[in-house]
């Protein structure tokens, strides 16, 4: 851990300061400065110690000084000397964020070039993967080297000789004995071409369509009755029935029949089990109508109308539909570069809904009236309504049907063109054949020689090439979807409205570097076009700001050494609205509790007090660069005092609130709460409240002293409020950016927090 600065001499704006042991850093500190009093120098000084780079402090000698710089870190109990241009040692564990962080890895102003995508390559791949990636590219400039002699050789052949082939095919032709009577052959075939090309086997569109609901026809079905079979005589048979075993019906109906013979004997309706005159029973009619033809015939009329909607729409059918769908669609893909078509736009999944929906009304009904077979129904509205959606859709596919299969008069002319191609594919097959004996002539073969030679060369660099690129790819199939995912993890938490996408290795003459597209409103930004949507003109300072910070964050995220690291942070606010700024403070405090150290510097008070009172009393400390008669010095500073203007700025958002109210600070409120009621009492019991303290651990000692501290009233309505306001806080509650906020309820606590506060 480093320790502090015993010496600061001739850099930047220190002239001469020896702080000495009055400056201890500590595993959390904070340096406020104004702008150009020494910030950028100490990261400048922390990041040439890491590098291990003298050049970062040279460049930066202070002006007019007639002596070098002159630099003493304490670290771990040991003084790290800058002297005479070098340092007596690195501390490669410091990983510092500062402008030269961003310029180096994201970007120059809003200019983004190699360099940048190269420098976030290494960042990704650590130490492990630049090795492997230095090995590749010492094999790629190697092979660099055989192709500018493979050039030079290939050159040397004529172009004459080789015809319609490249360099590397032509030499690889083998001798045909029988190359004469070859090229015979294709001189009198290319003569009397009768070839076929695949364009005029291809067929054009086919019709496409959709079945439709005969409205007219179901509602026919849906208001049939039978005149002697009445509905409340229906519901009584089926209700006598029902109190019967299971098989009632169908017994009823067989002892119809015997009762029916029966009675052609004895000449009145008897009962063919008892003997009984049936003629006072109001059952015996409604039996014969229920069980009567024409009752059968309308429920199976209900029955096969029913069938024939669900076959109609149903089963196959709409897979069919989407099948000439894809089907016209690839027709599209190959017919597009030979003949003007209009798109196709089908949103398969919203016809099959809207189809779906139309089937589910119509067979639900038909089911109801199946129920109730004696029961007039009609089509409701709403089935209607289903019916007229779907019945658009039929419209759009014919439409579109129509202007395909009329686009078959031009596939059918681009057909008929295409039968000259066949003809300058035999003029292909000549020439062919003709450099192929070229290939043999005397003084050809010697060129070629020399270029297999030089070809078997390279081959064999290629192949160490592969291996080495091998093992950077499976380096690199490991890292970068583990870095891009925590790359937009981050991004995430600091609330950006971007992400990052399609982030890979690229290999190119010039190195390897990353290459990426920014994603916004769900499209891909090509960050390096030369015009449209790029990254200087897509991402604002906060969002480039925002980026490397992710980047920054990201590379820390993987690194096995993490606990070990030494974080410089220099203004990472730059650029951030409000909020972002709340979630990279969130975010450095997560970073503080899995590193060594973290040593931040800014120029916002406000962004190092939030810090500072997040922070372990026992582990933070905090200094300032002021003024002195002769640069800057490093004093102790005084963050207490400057939290107090923090104080005042929540009181009056919780007090602006209750009296107007506001839309969208809702959140910012609830979560001012408790800080409010923290820093209140810390200045009005001071002594039972220091700073550093929690509401808890307070009202505990209140709890033990009645009346001591806070009247027992008083201690209830502090506790109310506490609990209220800890749904808004991470080390009460995990949920708690997202809790459910009441606004009635957030303007009653805001009001108790005010009197709670104003009262005393």
């Amino acid at each position: 851990m480093i320790e502090g600065f015993n010496l600061l001499r001739n850099i930047g704006q220190f002239d001469s300061v020896a702080p000495g042991a009055s400056v201890g850093l500590t595993p959390l500190s904070l340096i406020y400065a104004e702008n150009g009093r020494g910030k950028t120098t100490i990261a400048a000084i922390l990041r040439s110690l890491s590098l291990d780079d003298p050049s970062l402090v040279m460049e930066r000698q202070r002006l007019s000084a007639q002596h070098p710089p002159h630099i003493v870190v304490r670290n771990g109990g040991q003084a790290i000397t800058f002297q005479n241009g070098a340092w007596s040692q690195a501390l490669p564990e410091i990983a510092i964020f500062d402008d030269a962080f961003v310029a180096a890895n994201v970007c120059s102003g809003i200019d983004l070039v190699t360099s940048h995508k190269q420098n976030l390559h290494e960042l990704i791949l650590g130490a492990q993967g630049v090795t492997l990636n230095m090995q590749l590219q010492m094999l790629v400039a190697k092979i660099d080297t055989h192709n500018k002699s493979l050039r030079e050789k290939g050159d040397a052949i004529p172009a004459t000789a080789r015809g319609p082939f490249n360099v590397a095919d032509f030499c690889e032709l083998e001798a045909d004995s029988n190359i004469d009577s070859k090229i015979e052959d294709a001189q009198r075939r290319l003569a009397a071409a009768r070839a076929a090309d695949a364009i005029r086997q291809r067929s054009g569109f086919a019709q496409l369509s959709l079945p439709d609901f005969d409205i007219e026809a179901i509602n026919d079905v849906l208001g049939r009755m039978l005149d002697d079979l009445q509905l409340d005589a229906a519901n009584q048979v089926r209700a006598h029935l029902g109190s019967l075993a299971g098989n009632g019906e169908a017994w009823v109906s067989e002892g119809m029949a015997h009762t029916a013979a029966v009675s052609h004997v004895t000449g009145n309706d008897t009962c063919p089990f008892c003997a009984q005159d049936l003629a006072g029973s109001s059952l015996i009619a409604h039996y014969q109508a229920y069980f009567s033809d024409a009752y059968k015939d309308l429920k199976a009329t209900i029955r096969k109308t029913g069938i024939g909607v669900r076959d109609t729409h149903g089963g196959d059918v709409p897979a069919a539909f989407e099948r000439s769908i894809r089907t016209a669609v690839e027709t599209h893909e190959f017919w597009k570069d030979f003949a003007e078509l209009p798109e196709i736009s089908v949103d398969t999944a919203a016809i099959s809904r809207d189809w779906k929906a139309a089937r589910e009304a119509v067979l639900q009904t038909l089911r109801d009236k199946a129920a109730s077979p004696l029961e007039a129904l009609v089509l409701s509205p709403d089935t209607v309504s289903a019916i007229q959606t779907y019945r658009r859709r039929i419209r759009e596919i014919t439409a579109l049907s129509d202007q395909l299969v009329d686009c078959n008069e031009a596939i059918d002319i681009v057909k008929e063109q295409s039968a000259a191609d066949e003809i300058s594919a035999l003029q292909n097959d000549l020439a062919k054949l003709t450099a192929r004996k070229a290939r043999f002539e005397p003084s050809v073969v010697d060129l070629c020689a020399e270029y297999l030679s030089e070809k078997s060369a390279k081959s064999a660099t290629e192949g160490q090439r592969d291996t080495a690129r091998a093992a950077l790819d499976n380096y690199r199939q490991q890292i970068f979807p583990t870095y891009e995912v925590a790359i937009n993890d981050f991004l995430s938490r600091f609330n950006a409205s971007f992400r990052l996408g399609k982030l890979k290795s690229v290999n190119s003459r010039a190195g390897s570097s990353a290459s990426y597209c920014v994603v916004i409103n769900q499209q891909d930004v090509n960050v390096t076009a030369s015009s449209g949507p790029s990254f200087r003109n897509t991402l604002s300072a906060g969002d480039r700001n925002t980026l490397a910070l992710a980047f920054f964050f990201a590379s820390l995220d993987q690194d096995p050494n993490l606990a070990q690291k030494i974080v410089v942070i220099d203004d990472p606010m730059t650029s951030l609205d409000e909020h972002r700024t709340l979630r990279t403070r969130q975010e450095m405090r997560n970073l503080y509790s899995k590193v060594k150290q973290m040593i931040v510097l800014s120029h916002s008070k406000p962004f190092l007090c939030a810090l500072w009172e997040d922070a372990s009393t026992n582990d933070r400390s905090a200094y300032r660069l002021s003024r002195a008669a002769s640069g800057s010095e490093i004093v102790d500073w005084d963050v207490r005092n400057d939290s107090i203007t923090e104080h005042d700025k929540r009181y009056e958002l919780i007090a602006g609130y209750v009296q107007s109210g506001g839309a969208n600070v809702e959140r910012k409120v609830a979560e001012a709460l408790r800080p409010a009621l923290e820093a209140f009492m810390r200045v009005a019991y001071p002594s039972e409240f220091p700073p550093g303290q929690l509401l808890g651990p307070f009202l505990g000692r209140c709890d033990q002293s009645p009346g001591a501290i806070l009247s027992t009233n008083d201690t209830n309505e502090l506790r109310a409020l506490k609990d209220y306001a800890n749904r808004f806080h991470h080390d009460a509650n995990p949920a708690w950016e997202t809790e459910t906020i009441n606004e009635t309820e957030l303007t009653d606590f805001a009001e108790r927090t005010v009197r709670f506060i104003s009262r005393r």
